[in-house]
């Protein structure tokens, strides 16, 4: 569904992204595992179109995405629920998720999405008069993935959704990524909790210093020295 050929990017003239290749298939979740700075949000701005590159080429369900606009790749099945949450905290919950219907994808079908959304966070349909900013940080991420689900993506890119979040909250986005991928969804995850990743997702990839130095199954990426090293403490 998703692949990432050869990409080089960066900021300004500062290289972050050396030749990066990954395959994240259909209707499952893909880990994206690696140290702060290790290059994964810089790779997901990539691929949303808040990056351009500068090589390489970036395909979704067959068709090359390298050089379309963000809200072009919004309008044809790409989502990104960005690190930090990034909602407009002076808005409602109920405008934050209209505004993540704003492209004509996501207008079609706008009430029903917005009733899927409630019922997929029953929190948020509690607290849709009340403003953004004053949720809790769980209930705002409720809120940012509910945001790029409104959009009608067939790839979400989820940037570490449990970052700061109580163990509580974090197993109710676990539980929610694993739904949404048994829905059909195909889902980049970069997430701290490596073992809770790789228990998520089918495939994997670990980056250092801007490159891929593994790609596997999870359950064999579970098992490499090397992952359980730097990322599990054993």
């Amino acid at each position: 569904m998703l692949e990432v050929h050869e990409l080089v990017a960066g900021y300004g003239h500062v290289e972050i992204l050396h030749g990066v290749s990954l395959h994240a298939p259909k209707g499952r979740v893909t880990a994206l595992l690696g140290a702060n700075g290790a290059g994964k949000s810089t790779l997901m701005r990539s691929i949303a179109g808040l990056l351009p590159p500068s090589k390489g080429r970036i395909v979704v369900g067959g068709a090359d995405f390298t050089r379309l606009a963000t809200h072009q790749r919004v309008e044809r099945g790409v989502a990104l629920v960005a690190e930090g949450r990034q909602l407009f905290p002076g808005l409602s919950v109920a405008e934050n998720l209209r505004l993540g219907a704003i492209t004509r994808r996501g207008r079609d079908g706008l009430s029903q999405r917005l009733d899927e959304m409630y019922a997929l966070f029953p929190r948020l349909a509690e607290r849709a008069r009340q403003s953004a900013g004053t949720l809790s940080g769980g209930e705002q991420q409720m809120l940012a993935i509910a945001r790029g689900l409104m959009s009608a993506p067939e790839v979400l890119l989820l940037d570490e959704p449990t970052l700061g979040l109580a163990p509580t909250m974090c197993r109710t986005i676990y539980r929610t990524i694993r739904d949404l991928a048994a829905r059909g969804l195909t889902i980049l995850l970069a997430e701290q909790n490596v073992p809770q990743a790789l228990a998520l997702a089918a495939t994997g990839h670990v980056m250092e210093n801007g490159r891929i130095v593994l790609s596997d199954t999870a359950a064999a990426l579970a098992e490499e020295p090397r992952v359980r090293s730097a990322y599990m403490g054993t």
